[in-house]
């Protein structure tokens, strides 16, 4: 498809559009007090002075622009930075997270005039763009409009790159809106350059340089309480047909410990009440956070789907399982865990931090587990050997704080076209 007929059918399908998102909204997967943001229409007004928009798929990468907007407007007292993403998880996340001067909005979907409209009323100064989710209606108004833009943390994964590589006359037109683009690693360095990228520099994944996830104290306090001494466990991030497997996992654990205890944290906060279900009807009992339940000495799993507590439960349990690993969807990030103190272990299906999760193999940081017998045995080996975890801890965490200066390169990178912006 050429970039005009994509152009003319995300015009004529306004209607379905609309639908399509009426339905969303339904499901808990728009905000529906904020919808017309999806049109385009700004919820507040702009703010005077520079405006950097920086945009983010969803929550990993709103979290791994924390510390670099942190960066920004501690040396830019007047900057104002204005942060797109299209979830309502990361929308809450920003929310509880971001600096004060930071404005959440949900990205326009890729109809020309709503990308117009949301462009019109912005007038961004420069443009951070993060990762991977080119929309083409949006990254060619940032170019006709010669926006400075610059790709952040940028990632090619081996399935788009043949996917791009047969539509190469679009992506060339589409990377060569960006002035620069610093990839995550040298793979990507390379599928950029090879699909049309103008000027390519690799730093590493700015990931390495996320602050670590906090945690309120009180709420730690009492959630240590209700759990006592029993030795508990976490899966994190977990995405459907996982949940089943870490409730085998669960029930082959309990044969050697009895007393153990595992927290769910799903992906989707959403599936909380649908996991519980599930579970339950496999006669486990099961605490679901969203419905006031708390941990007791009789709860088998308790799901934790509220928001912004993913902190705690690192802090709280002896290891951790990273989700979206035993299903192909790519995995999660494992620095969060490594950054506090919390050994991992993950599934064969990594590919979307393949270069973490290589680093961290290497040095015996992590294990990969295929099945509930394995996960069982590896999180057994974790919780009666201390000296394991230390060894596992002290390993991820060398890997974790090694790259802590990329922060630093890559706001020397972005230091020329902050010079350029007309306010500054």
């Amino acid at each position: 498809m050429s970039l005009a007929l994509y152009r003319a059918v995300t015009m004529a399908a306004a209607p379905l559009i609309r639908r399509y998102l009426s339905g969303r909204a339904a499901r808990g997967r728009e905000d529906p007090a904020r919808i017309n943001e999806r049109y385009g229409e700004a919820s507040i007004a702009r703010p005077d002075g520079q405006v950097i928009w920086i945009h983010g798929a969803s929550v990993g990468e709103a979290l791994s622009m924390l510390s670099l907007i942190e960066r920004l407007v501690s040396e830019n007292p007047t900057l104002n930075i204005l942060m797109t993403t299209g979830t309502v998880t990361s929308a809450k996340l920003l929310a509880e997270r971001a600096p004060a001067k930071v404005i959440h909005q949900y990205v326009p979907l890729d109809r020309i005039a709503w990308v117009r409209r949301f462009l019109d009323h912005w007038r961004p100064d420069a443009v951070l763009w993060v990762e991977s989710e080119f929309w083409p209606n949006l990254l060619t108004s940032i170019g006709d409009r010669k926006i400075p833009a610059v790709l952040i943390n940028a990632r090619i994964s081996e399935r788009s790159f043949g996917q791009w590589r047969r539509a190469r006359w679009i992506i060339r037109r589409l990377l060569g809106n960006f002035d620069l683009c610093l990839a995550q690693t040298d793979v990507d360095a390379d599928r950029l350059r090879r699909l049309g990228a103008k000027q390519v520099k690799c730093l590493g994944n700015l990931k390495f340089s996320a602050l670590p996830l906090p945690a309120d104290e009180a709420a730690l306090g009492k959630i240590r309480e209700m759990i006592g001494d029993r030795p508990a466990w976490l899966a994190v991030s977990t995405h459907p047909g996982e949940e089943a497997i870490i409730a085998a996992a669960h029930n082959i654990l309990r044969k050697s410990h009895p007393d153990a205890i595992a927290i769910i944290v799903p992906r989707h906060p959403a599936r909380g009440a649908d996991i519980a279900a599930e579970l339950r009807e496999a006669g486990l009992r099961v605490g679901l956070g969203s419905a006031n339940e708390s941990p007791t000495p009789g709860t088998d799993i308790y799901i934790a789907d509220s928001m912004g507590e993913l902190g705690l439960y690192f802090r709280l349990t002896r290891a951790a399982f990273i989700g979206g690993s035993l299903v192909p969807h790519g995995g999660q990030n494992l620095l969060e865990a490594a950054h506090l103190g919390c050994p991992v272990i993950h599934g064969p299906h990594m590919a979307n931090f393949l270069a973490i999760t290589e680093e961290m193999s290497a040095v015996d940081a992590t294990v990969t587990v295929r099945d509930a017998e394995q996960i069982a045995h590896e999180l057994a080996r974790l919780i009666d050997d201390d000296e394991l975890r230390r060894q596992r801890i002290s390993a991820a965490r060398a890997v974790a704080s090694a790259k802590q200066g990329i922060l630093d390169d890559i706001v020397i990178e972005l230091t020329p076209y902050l010079r350029l912006l007309p306010h500054a």
